[in-house]
């Protein structure tokens, strides 16, 4: 046992592969004691805490999950007995990961708490299609919003729509039709969407479209959890590039056959 005082390190996973880990968070990893794992961090990362007890604390939208209410007393009880806890979290643990209910815990028992910052999937998702969430041609920014609010209602979309940012959308694929149809009410037809699952990991899944085909061409291509959905003309860049790209595969296949 740690003979210091303990205390907890809310750590960003990053949205998959492990070399999208900060320095920071592999040395956290690796001075931990207890390791309580995220469902949705990439189960390898516990090869980076050679030393700790690993405990899997997974929270899925529409699974069996951990309470959080369990988690959060898990970090006191081990801190409290003077070892380094590591709460590994999906993604950037600051963006819709309940950081706030575990600092909040975690401060009223006089726990010390670090937090490390990471790669949200949301920034993953828009390099993998290679696109600006904010491109200044387009738009004034981007909107991070969570499909589920806390009284299981939905957010207005309409005044999200009136933003005119890039929406980027967390938990939104059990609620895609309601959500495209709500955007439809404020938005253009065309305006260009994405979905993209497993963001950063090798699993990565993509799917280009555009806001009225959004839901049915989803579902078609069955997409689903985890996944971020990406709606605004920002977007339609990466379309862009794909025709660009497209054209000029086939305008070479041509030339090859000519020759």
């Amino acid at each position: 046992m740690n003979t210091n005082s303990g205390k907890v390190t809310l750590l960003s996973a990053g949205p998959g592969e492990l070399d999208l880990l900060t320095l920071r968070a592999a040395k956290a990893l690796a001075a931990a004691d207890v390791v309580l794992l995220d469902d949705l961090a990439n189960p390898e990362i516990v090869s980076l805490a050679p030393q700790a007890r690993v405990i899997r604390v997974g929270k899925r939208g529409g699974c069996r999950s951990t309470p959080q209410a369990f988690i959060e007393r898990l970090m006191r009880r081990y801190a409290q007995k003077g070892l380094h806890v590591v709460r590994v979290k999906g993604g950037e643990a600051l963006l819709f990961g309940r950081a706030g209910e575990e600092l909040a815990s975690l401060r009223e028992a006089g726990i010390p708490v670090e937090i490390v910052n990471g790669i949200s999937s949301g920034f993953a998702a828009a390099a993998g299609l290679g696109i600006s969430l904010t491109h200044r041609r387009h738009c004034h920014g981007v909107t991070f919003v969570t499909a589920h609010k806390e009284d299981h209602g939905e957010p207005d979309w309409a005044a999200l729509a009136a933003t005119r940012t890039t929406l980027a959308i967390y938990m939104g694929m059990r609620r895609i039709e309601s959500l495209a149809a709500a955007l439809l009410a404020s938005l253009p037809a065309e305006t260009p969407a994405a979905v993209v699952q497993w963001a950063g990991s090798a699993n990565e899944r993509r799917l280009l479209t555009r806001l009225d085909r959004l839901a049915a061409d989803a579902t078609d291509a069955g997409f689903g959890s985890p996944a971020v959905i990406l709606v605004g003309d920002a977007i339609g860049e990466s379309v862009e590039a794909m025709w660009v790209q497209d054209a000029a595969s086939h305008d070479e296949s041509a030339r090859a056959r000519a020759a």
